[in-house]
Parts: structure tokens; C-alpha cells; sequence
């Protein structure tokens, strides 16, 4: 989140919903023929990457769809059974906090936090 911040304080993107939004976009487009409505998409994407991860490790593979798939299932699985700490950590050992997967299942994390708080 630190380096979201980051982006954010640097003008990249204008706030985290921006991010979170650009974030969501980039997944969609990297599992298949999804074509990306954010203004500028393709820019933004090649400066965020440029901080802190190349193109090169961050361009999905059909393995890598398959896998972000059963993770996120994975992660649900924990959020569901109130284990929200055994999810949070599995998100953090799977993804680097640069990659946008890793912003999009704390999103799914979310929702199972708010519940879990109101009980």
C-alpha cells in the first residue's frame, strides 16, 4: 500500500481508487480479450510497472490466469471461514504489493473484513 501512496503523492494516478480501478482493468485485460476503457490505460501501465517490476515478470501467461483463478478462490476460502489473517498473509507471500493481483484480492478481502468487524 506504501507504494500505491507513493504513485498517488507523485501524481501517477490522481487517488487509490484510481489505482484500484486501473488495477482491476489491468487483470481483466491480462485473462483475455478484455479491452481496457480507462483513459490512457496503456501509459499508466507502463509507468507503474516501470517503478517497480518489469513488463517482462508481469505479462500473463495462460498458467498464470489459471493460477491468479485458484488463488483468489483460495483467498475466498480463508475469508469465508473467518480466517482473514491466513488470507491476508497468503496474498502477501504470493504477490509482490506492486502487482495488481495483490491489490485486487485485498479488494476481495474487503467485504469479508466489514462483516467480520460487525459481528
Amino acid at each position: 500500500m506504501e507504494e500505491v501512496e507513493e504513485m498517488v503523492d507523485q501524481g501517477l494516478f490522481s487517488s487509490k481508487s484510481e489505482f484500484q480501478r486501473f488495477a482491476v482493468e489491468f487483470v481483466l485485460s491480462e485473462m483475455g480479450s478484455y479491452e481496457p476503457e480507462m483513459v490512457d490505460f496503456e501509459e499508466l501501465k507502463m509507468e507503474a510497472f516501470e517503478r517497480g517490476q518489469s513488463m517482462e515478470n508481469s505479462v500473463a501467461t495462460p498458467d498464470d490466469t489459471e493460477s491468479f483463478y485458484e488463488n483468489a478462490a483460495r483467498v475466498r476460502q480463508f475469508a469465508i471461514r473467518g480466517d482473514i489473517p491466513t488470507a491476508e498473509e497468503y496474498i502477501d507471500t504470493t504477490y509482490p504489493v506492486t502487482d495488481p493481483r495483490c491489490l485486487l484480492l485485498d479488494d476481495l478481502l474487503a467485504s469479508y473484513r466489514t462483516l467480520k468487524e460487525s459481528d
